[in-house]
C-alpha cells in the first residue's frame, strides 16, 4: 500500500475504534484492526491526543469567481477549506460573473477553478427567470442542482423566483430527478418590515422577520409535495419552521433542510454594536431560537450543517463604518466550522461522531456523493482528517487562508485542532491537487 493510518481512535462505520487504515493510489483499500501490521511506504501514526476523521464535506461555499475574485477566489477558499479538514466544497452559481444559470457558465467556473483547488469541487446550477429550459443541460453537465431565491439575491444579474415559477421549476427538475435548494425567505415579509439602518443589531434583526422564513419555507413545502419535486431549504435560522418541516417529512415531501454554524453558535443578544462581520441573511437569531436548533438537528428535522462560506471586501462588510443597513450579509467561516461546531456540541455533550455525520456523511448523501466521499470506508477516496479534539486555539482572522481577514469568530477560543488534511491520500498544501465532480 501507499499508506497506513494506524491509531486507537479513527471513525469506522459511525463509531471510533482502534484501527489501521490502509490506502492504495487514491482510495482506501484496507480497514483491519489496530495491530494487523499492514505495510506501506508511509506510515501515519497517530498521537495519543489525536483522532482520525473523514473530510468534511461542504455543500455551501460562495466562492465568488470569476467575476469578482476581490471577495474571494478558488485558490484562497479552497486553502482555507483544506486547512479546515474540509476535503470537498459546493460552490454557488451566485455571485460570480456570470451566474451559473447556463452550461457554458458552468464549463467557464470549471476552467477556472480546475488549476487552482486544494480540494474537491463540484457546482451548483442556478435557477432564474428564463433559465429553466436550460436545467437538465445543466444538470448534464455537472451541476449538483439548481439554487433559486425567493427574494432578490443582492446582485441584480441573480433575480429571484415567484412562488408559481418555482412549481414550474420544480416539475421540471422532478422530470430527471434534480434537487432545488432555495434561499427561503418571503420578499413581502421582508419589504414590510421595519428598515434597518446604524449600528443597532437589534435593527437588522427586525428587518429580517422569522415570518420570513417561514412563509417562503412554507411555499417550498408545499410547491415540493405538489410537483413530487426533490428540494432542500437553505441556512435554516428560523426554528419557527421546524414543526412544518417535520410534518412535511413525516408525510413524504423529499424534503431536507441545513442549518450553519454562526446559527449554532453566535446569538442576537451577544452581537456588538456595529459588529458587520455578524450580518448574515437570514440573520443570526436569539438564544431561545438557537436552542430550538439544536433540538431539531438532534432530532432529525434538520439534516446536516454546511458553513455558507459568503465573505466580501473589509469595505463592503461596513468594517469602518459598522451601519448593518449597508454592510454585504455574509460570514466567513469555511476553515473554523469544525471547531466551531465541535466546541459548542462539545459543552452540550454531543459526540464528535455526531458533528462529523452532520458535516460530512449526511451532506456527502443529500447531494450524490456518498460512494465516494463522507466516511471513512473501503472503496471511498482517502480524504482523512487528523484532528486533535481536545486541544484549544485563539482564531486570529489574519491567520486564516480565506482572502480577507473578516470572521465573527476573530479571537474566540476554540476547541479541536486540525493537525493534518489529507485528499485522496496525498497531504494538503501549497500545491494543488483538487478535482472537479460531478453527482454519482
Amino acid at each position: 500500500m501507499d499508506l497506513v493510518v494506524r491509531g486507537e481512535r479513527i471513525l469506522v462505520e459511525g463509531a471510533f475504534g482502534p484501527w489501521e487504515v490502509g490506502v492504495r493510489g487514491e482510495q482506501v483499500v484496507a480497514i483491519e484492526p489496530l495491530g494487523t501490521g499492514l505495510a506501506a511506504g508511509r506510515v501515519i501514526e497517530l498521537a495519543a491526543d489525536e483522532v482520525l476523521v473523514p473530510g468534511l464535506v461542504d455543500t455551501h461555499v460562495h466562492v465568488n469567481e470569476p467575476g469578482r475574485t476581490e471577495w474571494e477566489g478558488f485558490a484562497t477558499a479552497t486553502r482555507a477549506a483544506a486547512a479546515g479538514g474540509v476535503t470537498t466544497i459546493l460552490d454557488m452559481p451566485l455571485n460570480s460573473i456570470p451566474s451559473t444559470v447556463t452550461p457554458e457558465a458552468l464549463e467557464l467556473k470549471r476552467l477556472v477553478a480546475g488549476p487552482q483547488a486544494h480540494v474537491d469541487v463540484g457546482f451548483w446550477g442556478g435557477a432564474v427567470p428564463g433559465n429553466r429550459d436550460q436545467l437538465a443541460a445543466l444538470h448534464g453537465a455537472g451541476a449538483f442542482g439548481f439554487k433559486c431565491f425567493l427574494l432578490h439575491s443582492g446582485v441584480d444579474e441573480f433575480p429571484p423566483l415567484t412562488p408559481e415559477d418555482l412549481e414550474d421549476y420544480l416539475r421540471e427538475v422532478a422530470g430527471f430527478g434534480g434537487l432545488m435548494i432555495v434561499h427561503a425567505e418571503d420578499s413581502r415579509a421582508i419589504d414590510l418590515a421595519p428598515h434597518c439602518e446604524g449600528d443597532r443589531y437589534e435593527r437588522f434583526l427586525a428587518s429580517r422577520p422569522r415570518g420570513a422564513e417561514n412563509l417562503a419555507i412554507a411555499v417550498v413545502i408545499e410547491r415540493a409535495r405538489w410537483t413530487g419535486a426533490r428540494a432542500h431549504v437553505l441556512h435554516l435560522s428560523s426554528s419557527d419552521a421546524l414543526p412544518m418541516v417535520a410534518s412535511a417529512k413525516a408525510d413524504g415531501v423529499d424534503l431536507t433542510v441545513e442549518t450553519c454554524p454562526h446559527y449554532l453558535t453566535l446569538t442576537a443578544e451577544d452581537v456588538p454594536a456595529g459588529a458587520t462581520a455578524y450580518k448574515c441573511c437570514p440573520p443570526i437569531r436569539e438564544e431561545s431560537n438557537r436552542e430550538l436548533l439544536w433540538q431539531g438537528l438532534l432530532d432529525g428535522t434538520i439534516d446536516y450543517i454546511a458553513s455558507d462560506h459568503s465573505p466580501s471586501t473589509p469595505e463592503m462588510k461596513g468594517v469602518a463604518h459598522g451601519d448593518f443597513g449597508q454592510a454585504w450579509g455574509g460570514v466567513a467561516s469555511v476553515q473554523v466550522q469544525l471547531p466551531v461546531v465541535w466546541t459548542e456540541a462539545r459543552r452540550r455533550g454531543i459526540p464528535l461522531e455526531q458533528v462529523i455525520a452532520w458535516m460530512a456523511t449526511k451532506p456527502a448523501a443529500r447531494v450524490g456523493l456518498s460512494s465516494r466521499k463522507g466516511a471513512i470506508g473501503v472503496g471511498l477516496d482517502a480524504d482523512l482528517v487528523v484532528l486533535a479534539p481536545d486541544a484549544t486555539f485563539t482564531v486570529d482572522a489574519a491567520a486564516l487562508q480565506h482572502r480577507h481577514a473578516v470572521t465573527p469568530y476573530d479571537g474566540r477560543e476554540l476547541t479541536g485542532v486540525v493537525r493534518r488534511t489529507l485528499l485522496r491520500g496525498a497531504p494538503t498544501g501549497d500545491t494543488p491537487h483538487g478535482r472537479l465532480l460531478s453527482p454519482g
